[in-house]
């Protein structure tokens, strides 16, 4: 089973840029072993079940929690049986469809 996440989680009492404290986010995650992709716009993982997937939430807030007052998060899910590897395939589909590679 592939439960792929894509959230973003930061702060909004720290001012314009907050990638420092997305950056323990993404260490976090790093560190975890689970696959990812950061994006500009978040973050996308993907883990075989539904409670690995919202422990990843729980331990990015958890980064946040001691100095941050304010946490704003969004999270989107799409949970599908009977496969894995959905990160890298999802992007391989799309372009075999368009007849090369999407640059990155």
């Amino acid at each position: 089973m592939s439960f792929l996440v894509e959230f973003s989680m930061f702060p909004t009492d720290k001012g314009e840029s907050v990638s420092p404290y997305v950056s323990r986010i993404i260490k976090m995650i790093d560190e975890s072993g689970i696959p990812y992709r950061l994006t500009p716009m978040g973050t996308v993982f993907e883990t075989n079940t539904m409670e690995e997937a919202l422990e990843v939430i729980h331990k990015a807030y958890k980064q946040l929690e001691p100095d941050c007052n304010r946490v704003y998060t969004v999270i989107k899910m799409d949970i599908r049986k009977n496969t894995q590897n959905r990160i890298e395939g999802k992007i391989k589909s799309v372009e075999e469809k368009l007849g090369k590679e999407v640059k990155k």
